[in-house]
């Protein structure tokens, strides 16, 4: 059983590895495109996974299921215009992990018009992978748009209150606490009060039948 636990991980590890540095490389990429080198002193401008990964976030991920990366950090002062800029930069990451999904999802259906109908271990195990990538890069897409801090979906809906710095920092407070109180609740009572596996398994086995997968 154990065994058959560490084989699991081991397959699910590229996948969170890929989406979680095409994710905060995307977020540094842009920060440095509108106008802040923040990022880019920070090497984070970087598709090295070590720029990226932080090791209790990580852990996390692993054992519960969610964790973090390290932030990515930016200037607002820098920005050439900030008000639409922290947008583009929240939007960064939850996108680029729907393209990878994509192409992850491509080069999957690719793969499996030349293998063979029962295919040897070593074959399986890489759809395998594949697959778990294509679901995990789509489960970053959906959790990160979720419009509670510190998510990237609530840069899209509080950056209006920025204007009112106290409400903002309440709603950011608060929300927060909001979004870890759900993760708990789901977690220890096993209860899903965020709707992310089916939206997933939609976009997982929507566009992968589109690709042409059946």
């Amino acid at each position: 059983m154990e065994h058959l636990a560490i084989a699991r991980i081991l397959k699910f590890l590229p996948g969170i590895i890929l989406g979680l540095t095409v994710h905060e490389f995307s977020h540094a990429f842009i920060a440095h495109k509108c106008g802040d080198s923040t990022s880019k002193d920070q090497g984070r401008i970087s598709l090295n996974p070590l720029r990226h990964i932080d090791p209790l976030g990580f852990i996390m991920i692993l054992v519960a299921g969610f964790g973090w990366a390290k932030p990515v950090q930016f200037n607002e002062q820098n920005l050439r215009n900030p008000a639409k800029d922290i947008m583009k930069i929240a939007v960064a990451g939850p996108l680029s992990n729907a393209v990878t999904a994509m192409i992850l999802s491509v080069l999957f259906s690719v793969l499996n018009m030349f293998t063979p109908v029962y295919p040897g271990q070593g074959l399986q195990i890489l759809n395998e992978v594949f697959l778990y990538a294509i679901y995990i890069n789509w489960g970053l897409f959906i959790f990160n748009l979720i419009p509670l801090p510190p998510l990237d979906g609530s840069h899209l809906l509080f950056n209006q209150f920025r204007k009112y710095p106290a409400l903002y920092h309440g709603l950011y407070k608060y929300g927060t606490m909001v979004l870890f109180g759900l993760i708990l609740v789901s977690v220890v009572a096993k209860v899903n009060l965020l709707p992310i596996w089916p939206l997933m398994r939609f976009l997982s086995e929507g566009f992968l039948s589109v690709v042409g997968y059946g």
